[in-house]
């Protein structure tokens, strides 16, 4: 070879589509606690989901809504309420095994790998009918731009584009969940088949939370004051309310002898906690003044 030939440098290749991994469903539906007009919204979902094919095929609702393949579901409302809990939940239910999808693991700096990303999860999903989950999926179906003015824009708007594609082609079910359900494009709203609001736990709804939540085991538990708890704990999530419970538990770990069992006082000493970092901490996507939607408050 003539010394003077350059060598082609060899670029770096591409990162690659990430793995989208089935697993077995650990909760069921007998985990989901929620305000009652919730598991309404939810028990209507899992009926045209069960009987999709009868609704579609015998009784002929493809004439009204020929191009509809698969089922796709939206929970929405403030963090905490049960929205992945739930998704899990139906997973378990169709005896299925669900893949979680968040935006980080599809969107690539990479030109064209977003797309690929997309697509490879779909492909995952069906290759193992596999329930697939959305999460943060106000950022993966936002709207498009119709100003584009840069190569990002255009990349924006061809993962969209996609997103659709697949979406209308998949036959299975897939469930998003978003804290700010505003953020979507109309197209992608009108894709999906039931959307359910997640709102934070009626008084009621605490209760059973509460009685729920606090593991048997844990020295004390039954002789918690649940009604005190539940009205003290309002405006709280569930995924809150178990923070409370963990918190809890490890102030009454931490003594010595008969004082090691778990307190009412532990308890409301932890919700006050949380009270206290919600006006300090951040803003909560229910807050206006954080830019969200006031959702299910």
């Amino acid at each position: 070879m003539n010394r003077w030939t350059e060598v082609p440098v060899r670029q770096p290749d591409p990162v690659p589509a990430p793995w989208f991994t089935p697993r077995e469903p650990l909760r069921s539906m007998a985990d989901l606690v929620l305000p009652a007009p919730v598991r309404g919204r939810i028990e209507l979902a899992l009926l045209q989901i069960d009987y999709h094919e009868i609704l579609y095929l015998k009784w002929n609702l493809k004439k009204i809504d020929p191009y509809r393949t698969g089922t796709a579901v939206n929970f929405y409302g403030p963090p905490g309420t049960g929205k992945s809990l739930a998704a899990e939940a139906i997973a378990h239910h169709r005896r299925s095994p669900f893949i979680d999808v968040s935006y980080a693991e599809i969107e690539s700096k990479y030109v064209g790998e977003t797309p690929k990303n997309i697509v490879a999860c779909f492909r995952a999903a069906h290759d193992h009918n596999a329930v697939l989950v959305f999460n943060e999926a106000d950022s993966i179906l936002g709207s498009r731009l119709s100003n584009v003015t840069q190569s990002s824009d255009h990349s924006v708007n061809v993962s969209r584009a996609v997103m659709l594609s697949q979406l209308d082609a998949f036959r299975g079910l897939v469930i998003f969940t978003t804290n700010f359900p505003r953020n979507y494009d109309a197209a992608f709203v009108r894709r999906i088949l039931v959307h359910v609001r997640f709102d934070l736990p009626d008084e009621q709804t605490r209760r059973t939370l509460w009685t729920v939540l606090v593991p048997a085991e844990i020295p004390g538990a039954s002789s918690l004051e649940v009604a005190t708890l539940a009205a003290s704990s309002a405006g709280l999530s569930g995924g809150d309310i178990a923070n409370v419970v963990k918190a809890g538990a490890a102030r009454a770990v931490a003594r010595a002898g008969a004082g090691r069992v778990l307190r009412t006082d532990d308890l409301l000493a932890e919700i006050g906690a949380i009270r206290q970092a919600r006006s300090e901490v951040g803003k909560s996507p229910a807050d206006p003044a954080s830019g969200g939607p006031a959702v299910g408050g």
